[in-house]
């Protein structure tokens, strides 16, 4: 889908994902509407159907443009600070926000935000994956390490917590989470 870079086609486009995050945060994925999120973007529901057609374009098309949006890297200088600080923004997404899980649902009943998901974690994990390479490259890691695996590593108890158990993440889980990520990769496991 081709849209210009600023202009009206712009902010209709960010007021309608927008609301498609708003309406699967407050009501879920089966809930989820064309008609609810053209209402809350202020546009015809028309435009919504014309552009995107059904919820589950919507929802994926609002993973493609997350994923897409640029995301600051770490830079603490060490891969212990950087991979904390990586799994501490983790820990605030799921603590502040039903985003997350909405679309994490979401993904168990739509293919296509299952496709979505997987892509936007995918980018995700291969920039995060970079404070690694900096870390083998200062010496602080191994050469062999996987970096995207440490960083799925690390942020893996965080996922489970929240998704699976059901239990609230924090600071110092984030924390605890990177630095088993790190003895595991210094200890040649990953």
């Amino acid at each position: 889908m081709s849209t210009r870079p600023g202009g009206r086609s712009a902010r209709v486009r960010d007021a309608v994902l927008a609301a498609t995050y708003a309406e699967l945060a407050e009501h879920g994925y089966p809930a989820l509407t064309v008609d609810a999120v053209a209402a809350r973007a202020g546009v015809h529901k028309t435009t919504v159907y014309r552009r995107w057609g059904s919820v589950d374009v919507l929802l994926a098309d609002a993973l493609d443009h997350t994923r897409d949006t640029p995301w600051p890297l770490p830079d603490t200088g060490s891969a212990e600070g950087d991979l904390i600080a990586i799994t501490t923004e983790v820990a605030e997404a799921f603590a502040h926000g039903l985003v997350p899980t909405a679309v994490v649902a979401a993904a168990f009943q739509s293919p296509r935000a299952a496709d979505a998901l997987r892509d936007f974690y995918a980018a995700r994990q291969a920039r995060a994956a970079l404070v690694v390479v900096r870390a083998v490259e200062r010496g602080e890691l191994p050469a062999g390490v996987d970096p995207v695996e440490v960083v799925r590593t690390a942020c893996a108890p965080l996922c489970y917590r929240v998704l699976v158990t059901r239990e609230p993440v924090d600071a110092a889980v984030a924390e605890r989470a990177a630095r088993a990520a790190l003895a595991a990769a210094r200890a040649g496991v990953i």
